[in-house]
């Protein structure tokens, strides 16, 4: 038997009406019971409804059972599928328990997770071996693709990250919130985007749709979801003050309460999917609600408001990585709206204070907020038009000139226009003038190019202000553009900091780690720092220690695991205007294994990201260079390389030694070409870094096509931090030659792939481009790799009404032309491809 188990609206149906279609696709008889609340209290409504013209009379459930175990006992493959099994009759549940028992055949059944605390139906799902199937809720990335598919366009960043929150990752109401908004006008099309017009997603249109999902609740739990809607996410032991602890327990058996913990380690608790409090905190609800809410006011006056944190730090990769794994298991949008509450409170009372008294010092405590949090516009420019700068501190007033300016870039004004404040600044305060300098140092080496002389300018500035943490975070900054990782260190270990900044130093810190070639070292730091600035709501330390976190895991091939992280950033919305660039950077590398891995050019997160980027920037991913020429999907092989010198050219140029480096490295890997790896090994040697010196080796061998050195280079090669990359290289070579009809060195790299996977197996596998735009196949072709996924060669000749040999010679092509590396891969390619796609709906 087969369990699907998933929330109402989860798409367990979808699954169960799937997979009816493919077992009648294969000839087997399906008979198919769908269970509805309404009808679960008629005596055998299930059996009538498979209209087989049992007459059930006097027979009773027996003699029912012994009907229907003599239709399923006929020849042939037969399954039963039950639908929404905890609204199935029992007189229904007990003939098909007998039945299953007395046949043996395959059953499906599909049923709430609840349903096994609230329903005694252990004889049904039993005897025998049983598969389970459980449906999460959907993550970032994929309500995201979900909106395209519903509305014909992908949705911005904030909407998509929006409707995952509101909807709890369930497929039902992010068609139905995504649906509703377009025809409220609460999200309209712009330049191929949904954005959103105002601040809700709550309309008229969704009341039937909640109301469903209240279907069946007793009025004690209604009045609980009424005072939790009103309290917001709280503490248990607050909420057992004003909701008895059985209706709470009912509440989370069905599904409609989430529990975690919060930044003071309290466990609390919150309605779910957060729709639902949309629904109980409109005003027609609540008006006869105000003693009710009244008292939980006073019950939520006694919460802690400060708390320290002990914080004990993994020590090993696979300690950190198993904690994110258990991480995953979690939902990803009632952590992104408990995080935002406490966010959105924090917000609102430094809001408060500043208004109650404009000093800079409250100015900066808000802004600070707005450096890694979602920004409110109104609010920054107010507070920057009004705060009194009289009677400010140099280093505030540092703070506040410098978020003038970042404010300033990111709304458009020039980068001249913008430096100027901070030069001001500094003939204001000539004791501050060498931070405001370093501050403009870091804002022209970020958006324009790094300057020249940057080790004179530092020990100028250095010694006008030695003890400055501002000049050694901005220091430590620019070494990393560089690639100079040692320097880096050495300037965040001198950093003072500066009070009311926030604190950079890990970013740099995990950055240095990871460009040294220490990659599980910046991995751990920086999933640690995650952790903290987590529990101390702070979403510039998130945002920043995921990029590194991201980054390390990527270069290591843990992609899924680098996914789930950014996806739990991603479902926070567009973070504060510092960070904003890693956001964008992110989304970018969420899209680029979909973008070489698709047979057709696809529609990744990628588009998510601001428009205006440039081509090159001074981190991996903060440009859209790179990724628009994968994107692009330029599959001659000397096509792309000569395209990619010359943006990693263009990025050396600029000063850009990182991005340059780890840009040409990943090109080398995906399709490894002459040009491009000359100015990896050059840029290597200059900067004295021999932390690739096996993966340049093999790369030239490959390049070179030295077949023998490069046996020999396999043989001795020795694993470190590159062992992915040289997966992804004897990849990426197999491509090269398959992309040019070169089948003797494709042959060759495919050998040495295998004998290499075969020393060193993984699980993992490499990222590598697929051919579809190159190399097109025919509508046959990919006709018959979609069968070859699951039909032997004699059975699609059969089935085509074609000869076996033609049969083989199309799967032959079209591995050819795919560089596929076997049938299922072939399958897993053309499933979704257009012709396929056409095909299946005309059937």
């Amino acid at each position: 038997m087969v369990r699907i188990v998933g929330a109402p609206g989860s798409g367990r149906t979808s699954v169960a009406q799937k997979a009816i279609a493919d077992l009648e696709k294969t000839g087997a008889t399906v008979y198919s019971i769908s269970g509805l609340r309404s009808h679960r209290g008629i005596p055998f409504g299930g059996i009538h409804s498979l209209s087989l013209d049992i007459r059930i009379g006097q027979l009773g459930v027996l003699g029912v059972a012994d009907t229907l175990a003599g239709r399923l006992s006929r020849p042939g493959e037969r399954v039963l599928v039950v639908d929404d099994l905890e609204f199935v009759d029992t007189e229904t549940v007990a003939v098909l328990d007998s039945v299953r028992r007395r046949t043996k055949r395959p059953m499906i059944v599909t049923m709430s997770e609840s349903s096994l605390y609230s329903m005694a139906q252990p004889a049904v799902l039993s005897p025998g071996p049983e598969a389970r199937v459980h449906l999460d809720p959907l993550r970032y990335e994929q309500v995201n693709e979900l909106i395209a598919d519903t509305l014909g366009a992908p949705a911005d960043a904030d909407t998509t990250a929006r409707i995952l929150t509101k909807s709890a990752g369930n497929p039902r109401l992010v068609v139905r919130i995504a649906e509703t908004a377009s025809l409220s006008d609460l999200i309209v099309l712009r330049q191929g985007q949904w954005h959103m017009t105002g601040d809700t997603l709550w309309n008229e249109h969704l009341h039937g749709t909640v109301e469903t999902l209240l279907e069946g609740l007793e009025s004690d739990e209604l009045t609980g979801l009424q005072a939790m809607a009103i309290a917001g996410t709280a503490p248990i032991d607050v909420l057992q003050q004003v909701v008895r602890s059985d209706v709470l327990d009912r509440l989370e058996q069905r599904g409609l309460i989430s529990v975690m913990e919060d930044h003071h380690n309290d466990v609390c608790a919150s309605i779910t999917p957060p729709v639902l409090a949309d629904y109980f905190r409109g005003q027609r609800v609540l008006t006869s609600r105000r003693v009710l809410k009244n008292r939980i006011i006073r019950a939520l006056s006694g919460l802690p408001q400060e708390s320290d944190v002990d914080i004990n730090s993994a020590d090993s990769l696979m300690r950190v990585l198993a904690a994110l794994r258990l991480e995953q298991s979690s939902d990803d949008a009632a952590t992104a709206r408990h995080f935002h509450e406490q966010i959105s409170v924090l917000e609102r009372q430094r809001y408060e204070l500043w208004d109650a008294e404009r000093s800079v010092s409250n100015a900066v405590a808000l802004l600070s907020v707005y450096w890694g949090s979602p920004i409110d516009a109104s609010r920054i420019e107010r507070v920057l038009a009004q705060t009194l700068t009289s009677e400010g501190e140099p280093g505030e007033l540092l703070f506040l000139a410098f978020t003038k300016v970042l404010w300033a870039i990111y709304k458009g004004t020039g980068l001249d226009c913008a430096g100027g404040a901070l030069r001001s600044f500094g003939k204001e305060h000539p004791e501050w003038s060498a931070e405001a300098e370093a501050a403009e140092l870091f804002l022209v080496a970020s958006y324009d190019r790094m300057p020249e002389n940057l080790d004179e300018i530092f020990a100028r500035l250095h010694d006008r202000h030695p003890e400055s943490g501002v000049i050694s975070s901005v220091r430590g900054i620019l070494e990393l553009y560089r690639f100079n990782p040692s320097a880096a260190l050495n300037a965040v270990d001198t950093s003072g900091g500066l009070r009311g900044l926030p604190r950079i130093e890990p970013f740099i810190r995990g950055m240095a780690l990871f460009s040294s070639g220490r990659i599980e070292e910046s991995i751990v730091f920086a999933l640690e720092q995650r952790t903290e600035a987590r529990r101390n709501l702070d979403q510039f330390g998130m945002v920043s220690n995921t990029y590194v976190a991201a980054q390390g895991l990527i270069y290591r091939g843990y992609f899924d695991d680098a996914e789930y992280l950014m996806g739990s950033i991603f479902a926070m919305g567009r973070p504060g205007f510092l960070v904003d660039s890693l956001h964008d950077a992110m989304l970018r590398l969420a899209g680029l294994r979909t973008a070489t891995s698709a047979i057709l050019p696809a529609t990744t997160l990628a588009t998510q990201a601001r428009r205006e980027a440039e081509d090159i920037g001074p981190l991996p991913g903060i440009a859209r260079g790179v990724y628009e020429l994968v994107a692009a999907r330029p599959l001659i092989p000397a096509v792309f390389d000569g395209k990619a010198a010359k943006l990693i050219q263009r990025q050396l140029e600029r000063g850009y030694v990182l991005e340059a480096i780890y840009s040409a490295l990943f090109f080398t890997c995906l399709l490894p070409g002459r040009k491009v790896l000359e100015l990896l090994r050059q840029t290597l040697n200059e900067y004295a870094s021999t932390s690739h010196d096996q993966l340049v080796a093999i790369a030239a061998a490959v390049v070179e096509d030295d077949h023998q050195m490069l046996g020999v280079l396999l043989e001795h090669y020795e694993p470190d931090a590159d062992f992915y990359q040289v997966r992804m290289l004897l990849r990426g070579a197999f491509k090269r030659y398959a992309f040019v009809d070169n089948t003797v060195g494709a042959a060759a790299m495919d050998r040495a792939y295998s004998i290499f996977a075969t020393r060193f197996p993984s699980a993992d596998e490499p990222i590598a481009f697929s051919s579809g735009s190159y190399s097109p196949l025919t509508v046959r072709e990919i006709e018959i790799a979609a069968l070859a996924g699951h039909r032997s060669n004699p059975e699609i000749a059969e089935h085509l009404r074609i000869s076996i040999r033609t049969v083989e010679s199309h799967i032959s092509n079209a591995l050819r032309k795919t560089g596929s590396p076997s049938r299922t891969a072939l399958f897993d390619l053309v499933r979704d491809s257009s012709p396929f796609r056409e095909k299946r709906l005309s059937e």
